[in-house]
């Protein structure tokens, strides 16, 4: 039986992918799901440390963290130790040693880098060194005469270092690469990369299940969503949508809303609609018994709530207190007539149920440019708003809702074909897998 092993930047300890922030999940079970659709009777294991139900349900194993990165002062030099290790046996055809890394490579008969958004500097703001430990990795499958590919990924931006160099050798033997949204492709291409084998492809997010909306009715009980009197706007905000970083402040100031505060309120007048905050984020408490809370974007979404209240404007603007799981927020998105949204994934959740979908740009650094590469595949790049210039906004979200009936309809066509591209980056692997 094949075996598939799974590393990447998306390697997070106990939690963070499952029970943080939510498009983190968006993300990882349709992915696991469709390895498991191109190769049903495929061995699956993975550095990404994932709760027992997890593994169970979509027939994953998790080999410890460490492996590929742990926080660790020695992190770098084992990895470099192992690279000098994978070097000699690429020459020689034999181990001096071996690690725990070396010998799940080795067991292997395809590797895939699964790393979001931060395969370049932006690792560096999770760990230190962490992206060029993470190019070890995939150099050290790459020695060991394995196959090596990347998946829906979002590379870049660089460092111009010689990280770089090294990232542009580690690029070039990679069997197969494919990226989720089409700016990363001139991303790679301004620093140098060689983009010609590149698969445009789309995010695994995108064919996410969300709960049954017969399943979510107790969660939206004495809400607003369960009257529907007016229009409801659904409005996901985070720190990333703020002009002064960093986006995990718990200082906001009253001032930093005024372009929300403005726009919103004079949508809502013109339009008669509601607006509904709520989080796109969540936390949880370890030791000694799991317990979920709220996360960073809900602090800064009851803020802006708060400050709506205290307008003429209070009686149309409500937020969502509960903490709810990815598929119940997903399945709660469904229930909006319009979303505005500064997470991407949040946007995802909307566009994939063809919501009509504004997108928040971010406000300060690091700038992703995934917001405008995702928008560019679902056909709304029309659709992005600047926080920090109220007239933009105004325009964006008046246009969509405008025209919210053609994007609907533009939407549900567009999505059939969002979804195949999903598709064929996984069907893609398989003669990769053949010929190990």
């Amino acid at each position: 039986m094949k075996t598939i092993f799974v590393i990447g930047q998306c390697t997070l300890h106990w939690g963070r992918m499952e029970f943080g922030n939510i498009g983190n999940y968006y993300v990882i079970e349709p992915f696991f799901r469709e390895l498991h659709r191109a190769f049903p009777n495929t061995v699956i294991k993975t550095t990404f440390q994932m709760s027992d139900d997890f593994q169970k349900n979509e027939r994953v194993s998790c080999v410890p963290m460490d492996l590929y990165y742990g926080w660790k002062k020695d992190d770098l030099d084992n990895a470099l130790k192992e690279l000098a290790i994978a070097q000699l046996y690429s020459e020689t055809g034999h181990f001096i040693s071996t690690t725990p890394f070396i010998e799940e490579v080795m067991c292997s008969d395809l590797i895939i880098d699964y790393s979001g958004d931060i395969w370049g500097q932006n690792a560096d703001l999770v760990g230190e060194n962490r992206f060029l430990v993470g190019l070890i990795k995939d150099r050290i499958a790459q020695l060991l005469k394995k196959k090596t590919a990347m998946i829906a990924g979002s590379p870049g931006p660089f460092n111009y270092d010689d990280t770089l160099d090294f990232a542009k050798l580690v690029f070039d033997n990679f069997e197969y690469i494919s990226i989720r949204e089409p700016v990363s492709r001139q991303v790679l291409e301004n620093f140098g990369f060689n983009v010609h084998k590149i698969k445009d492809a789309a995010c695994p997010a995108f064919l996410f299940e969300p709960a049954s909306q017969q399943s979510i009715q107790n969660r939206l009980k004495e809400t607003v969503l369960e009257t529907h009197k007016r229009p409801i706007i659904g409005f996901i905000l985070c720190g990333w949508n703020m002009l002064r970083g960093p986006f995990s402040r718990n200082d906001w100031k009253e001032e930093e809303f005024v372009v929300y505060v403005e726009a919103l309120r004079g949508f809502i007048k013109k339009h008669n609609v509601d607006i509904c905050f709520m989080s796109h984020s969540n936390g949880f408490e370890l030791p000694p018994h799991f317990k979920p809370i709220h996360g960073r974007d809900y602090p800064i979404a009851k803020q802006l709530y708060e400050i709506m209240r205290r307008t003429d404007v209070a009686d149309h603007v409500h937020l969502l207190d509960g903490i709810y799981n990815a598929k119940e927020t997903k399945a709660i998105v469904a229930n909006y007539d319009m979303l505005i949204s500064g997470r991407v994934h949040g946007a995802i959740a909307g566009l994939s149920q063809n919501i009509p979908t504004v997108i928040i740009d971010y406000g300060h650094e690091p700038k992703a440019h995934k917001l405008r590469g995702f928008a560019i595949v679902a056909g709304i790049e029309d659709y992005i708003a600047s926080p920090g210039n109220q007239n933009d906004f105004e325009i964006k979200i008046e246009n969509c809702w405008e025209k919210r009936a053609d994007i609907h309809r533009f939407l549900k066509s567009k999505n059939i074909e969002v979804a195949k591209q999903v598709h064929s980056q996984f069907d893609d692997l398989k003669g990769l897998l053949k010929t190990s």
